[in-house]
C-alpha cells in the first residue's frame, strides 16, 4: 500500500533485495513530485541501508514500513520493523567489538554520516524506529512583489528663450491591462491542513 498526500508518502514491504530497488524508485519519484531532486541520492542511500538492515536482522519477520515526512524546510525519513532490538553503530576503528547480536554495522554508521540527524526508538512492545533526517531548504519559496513602475515623465525644457513653456495637460491614467494567462500562470502558495491527506492504495 502506498499512501501519498501533499507532505507525507508511507510504503508497506517485505524487506526483501528484490523489493528494495523498487522502494527506492519510489523514493526518487516521490521526491521529484516534491521539487526536493538534490535530497535524491542521500534519502535512496539511507533508504537502502536501513532497508538491508531489516533484511539482515529483523525477526520475525521481514514486514517493515517506509515513511517520507516532508515538515517546513526538514525531510524525515524513517523505517518501522517488528524487532524490537534498538541497533548499534559498529565501530569502523574496532570492527571486532561489534556483537554478533547487533542489528546494524557500518551501514548505520553511513546513514549517520550523511544525514543531518538520525535515531532509533522502540515502537510499542514489539517493534521499532529507524529514522533520519535531511535538510531541504527552499522548498516554499514566496513570490517576490513587482516593483510598481514610474508613471511620471520630465517635460523637455523650451528651446525659446524667454518663452514659457505650456503647463503640462493631467494625462488620464491608462487603464491596466490583465492578461488571463499570465494571472493564471501567477504561483500560489497553498498550504494544505494537515488534516486533509488523500490516500491512494496501489
Amino acid at each position: 500500500m502506498i499512501s501519498h498526500p501533499s507532505r507525507h508518502c508511507t510504503v508497506e514491504l517485505q524487506a526483501l533485495p528484490s523489493r528494495i530497488g523498487q522502494v527506492r524508485r519510489i523514493v526518487s519519484a516521490q521526491l521529484r513530485y516534491w521539487h526536493l531532486d538534490p535530497l535524491i541520492d542521500r534519502a535512496a542511500l539511507g533508504v537502502t541501508e536501513l532497508l538491508s538492515n531489516v533484511h539482515r536482522h529483523a525477526r520475525p519477520d521481514k514486514s517493515c514500513t517506509v515513511e517520507l515526512e516532508l515538515l517546513l524546510d526538514r525531510l524525515t525519513v524513517s523505517v518501522r520493523d517488528h524487532d524490537p532490538r534498538l541497533p548499534v553503530v559498529a565501530d569502523a576503528a574496532q570492527p571486532s567489538d561489534a556483537s554478533p547480536l547487533a542489528t546494524c554495522g557500518r551501514g548505520l554508521a553511513m546513514v549517520a554520516a550523511m544525514s543531518e540527524s538520525w535515531g532509533a526508538r522502540p515502537d510499542g512492545d514489539d517493534g521499532k524506529v529507524v529514522w533520519f533526517t535531511l535538510p531541504a531548504p527552499g522548498t516554499n519559496p514566496r513570490p517576490q512583489a513587482r516593483r510598481p513602475r514610474r508613471s511620471a515623465e520630465r517635460q523637455p525644457a523650451s528651446r525659446l528663450a524667454g518663452v514659457q513653456p505650456a503647463p503640462a495637460p493631467v494625462a488620464a491614467p491608462a487603464p491596466a491591462v490583465v492578461h488571463a494567462s499570465a494571472a493564471a500562470a501567477a504561483p500560489v502558495a497553498v498550504r494544505a491542513p494537515a488534516a486533509a491527506r488523500q490516500v491512494v492504495h496501489g
